[in-house]
């Protein structure tokens, strides 16, 4: 007993261990800033208490914990690319204060630049569980046929040439052609398509799909690395390894920047004293207060907590953004790209019309067929019982189900058939129900028809409702000037109804997930910044490679992961209020790098005109920070 009491002791104090170590992990650097922050604060308070030796001791110690992480990532990178970097110009000007005796200046810089950097490693930390829910769904084993019998092995050792058995409510474990069998196959992970869609003999399956229904024997066609749902991976990793032009920019100007400061810097602690003939004393105060004027504490305090406020802003409406590149971006994407299913539409059927034989009742008809399809896990099946509401259920007998077809069943002495067109090929009536059935197939739906002892009995149109804000949003997206295009793995009827309903002009059907990533590349050339907005595993890459990926809100983990932006609750309207966050974003970040750029020019100017002193140089710099950043916070409004 005591020695069972000892391991749980023992098993506990490991977790806990192991919380606090990951912890800190994933967050020292954030952590470091503010433990920074928070002894700058107290040294500031109490300075009148302490030595000035014991306040410059507090204030080296803040240097070392908020400062060590950016010290250390500026020497590693510069040595690496043998070039100077931001993060060195950081620590050179707060230790250039503090060789002066200004060392809460310094110490302030170098933790506003922490905990920036902080909170970016943070944002950046995020995207490396993105594929982790995607690779959930991706079968670890098969069972193969050999010689009649049948051997589940792993599906890593698949080649090509296996015979596959598949049963009902498998996922299939590769890419490959049906051989025997037929049944419904639900592939919205793959096409996005929100209803099942039949295959038979000789047609192709896709890894990572369901088999609803039947029993199938499938003929592996490709490797397990060239499968379809294999690539849906290997675009989203290759999407997200592609740097942003802005952010080439910025590397770029980043080492001009830096190098220009520490040239002029090395310049003015030398070059005044015999050009200008100014003491050594003055020469080397002069260089000094140009270090600190010159940090760029303001151009970083421009962007961070203005984006920290959008941020929040979004957030309070159900927006979140994932970092503030996006919300750059968003606010310049000339043409944005919508899946349909789940985005455009609820992603589930519904009963849209019901059509009945002269005699029989609409409430009979309703009664019967979802009797029978209770039994049934097929979506369109789920959504008649729904329509049909908490009845008292007829039992049928003798049910037979027509994988890919339909099922039949007894319902006291009537026979019912219940399915597609085709499953009633020797049945008459149907011309009765001929010409509003190839409408309604024209305008995008799906029909169930269903017979009795005496023919088509009558005729269920399903379709998937389209979101009541779609049409609003479209409207509204086009109005600033905002291309919508939809793609989707839907028919081009269906396709083509969805589009005009919601006033879309330009749609593209049948899309793959690689279809989607093509259609992406093509709209980034012809509009420039470019946005997709989805939310199912196969939107992952299309969301990766476009310049915005916005997914809703309940879609799958791996789009959420794989977007930008996510609109929380499904609610497409906040699409229009994340652009125009966006853009009141941009229209603040650009007054205050205007600003702060024009103050460090102005104290620049009057260092070398000898009129400013260091404090007041301390004052312009602090105070044009402070600044910055209250205009910033006018985004929580």
């Amino acid at each position: 007993m005591i020695m069972e009491q000892v391991n749980i002791q023992s098993t506990t104090y490991t977790t806990h261990t192991s919380f606090w170590w990951n912890t800190l992990k994933r967050h020292g650097e954030l952590i470091a800033a503010l433990i920074s922050g928070i002894l700058i604060a107290f040294t500031w308070f109490m300075e009148g208490s302490f030595t000035s030796s014991t306040a410059s001791t507090l204030y080296i110690i803040a240097f070392i914990v908020g400062g060590f992480a950016k010290a250390k990532e500026g020497i590693v990178d510069s040595i690496a690319d043998k070039d100077v970097n931001v993060e060195l110009l950081m620590i050179i000007a707060a230790v250039g204060a503090g060789s002066i005796g200004y060392w809460t200046e310094g110490a302030i810089l170098i933790f506003i630049f922490a905990l920036s950097g902080a909170l970016e490693t943070y944002t950046l930390n995020k995207s490396e569980r993105e594929l982790e829910s995607l690779m959930e769904i991706q079968p670890e084993t098969a069972t193969i046929l050999e010689n009649g019998s049948e051997r589940t092995v792993s599906a890593s050792t698949l080649s090509i040439g296996d015979l596959l058995l598949i049963r009902p409510g498998e996922r299939v474990p590769a890419d490959g052609i049906i051989i025997k069998g037929q049944t419904s196959v639900d592939q919205s992970a793959i096409t996005g398509e929100s209803l099942p869609v039949t295959k038979q003999i000789d047609e192709e399956v896709y890894a990572g799909t369901l088999n609803i229904s039947g029993h199938l024997t499938v003929k592996m066609t490709k490797r397990s690395e060239d499968t379809v749902f294999q690539k849906i991976i290997a675009l989203v990793q290759e999407a997200q390894d592609q740097k942003a032009p802005s952010q080439l920019f910025i590397e770029k100007l980043e080492g001009w920047y830096v190098k220009s400061v520490l040239l002029i810097a090395a310049l003015l602690m030398v070059l005044p004293h015999y050009a200008l003939g100014w003491t050594w004393d003055e020469t080397i105060y002069r260089a000094m207060v140009f270090l600190v004027v010159a940090s760029p504490c303001a151009l970083v305090a421009s962007i961070m907590p203005a984006t920290l406020s959008a941020i929040s802003a979004g957030a309070r409406t159900g927006i979140l953004f994932k970092g503030g590149v996006h919300l750059e971006q968003l606010g310049t994407m000339k043409a944005i790209a919508l899946d349909k299913t789940g985005t455009l539409t609820e992603g589930s059927p519904v009963v849209t019309d019901v059509f009945t034989r002269d005699d029989i009742k609409k409430d009979f008809f309703i009664k019967s067929i979802a009797s029978i399809e209770r039994q049934s896990t097929h979506p369109l099946g789920k959504a008649i019982v729904n329509y049909a509401g908490n009845l008292d259920w007829y039992e049928p007998d003798q049910m037979m189900d027509y994988s890919g077809w339909g099922v039949e069943a007894k319902l006291a002495e009537t026979t019912w058939r219940v399915g597609k067109l085709e499953f009633f090929r020797d049945v008459n009536g149907f011309n009765t129900f001929k010409e509003q059935y190839e409408l309604l197939q024209r305008s995008g739906k799906t029909i169930v028809l269903a017979s009795d002892n005496n023919g088509i009995a009558g005729m269920i149109a399903l379709k998937d409702k389209v979101r009541v804000e779609s049409n609003a949003m479209v409207k509204a997206l086009q109005k600033r000037g905002i291309e919508p295009v939809m793609l989707t793995g839907d028919s081009e009827q269906t396709a083509k109804a969805i589009a005009e309903e919601v006033g879309i002009k330009t749609y593209y059907a049948n899309c793959l997930p690689e279809d989607k990533v093509k259609r992406i590349k093509e709209l980034k050339m012809q509009y420039g910044t470019v946005g997709m907005i989805g939310d199912g595993i196969n939107d992952a890459p299309a969301l990766a490679v476009s310049d915005v990926g916005i997914a809703m809100g309940q879609g799958t983990d791996v789009a959420l992961e794989s977007a930008d932006v996510v609109l929380m609750k499904n609610d497409l309207g906040k699409l229009t209020r994340a652009v125009s966050i966006s853009n009141r974003l941009n229209l603040i970040v650009k007054q205050n790098v205007v600003f702060s750029i024009s103050i460090i020019l102005i104290l620049i100017a009057s260092n070398f005109f000898q009129f400013l002193t260091l404090p007041l140089g301390v004052i312009g710099h602090e105070g044009s920070t402070i600044l910055v950043i209250l205009n910033g916070l006018r985004l929580l409004k």
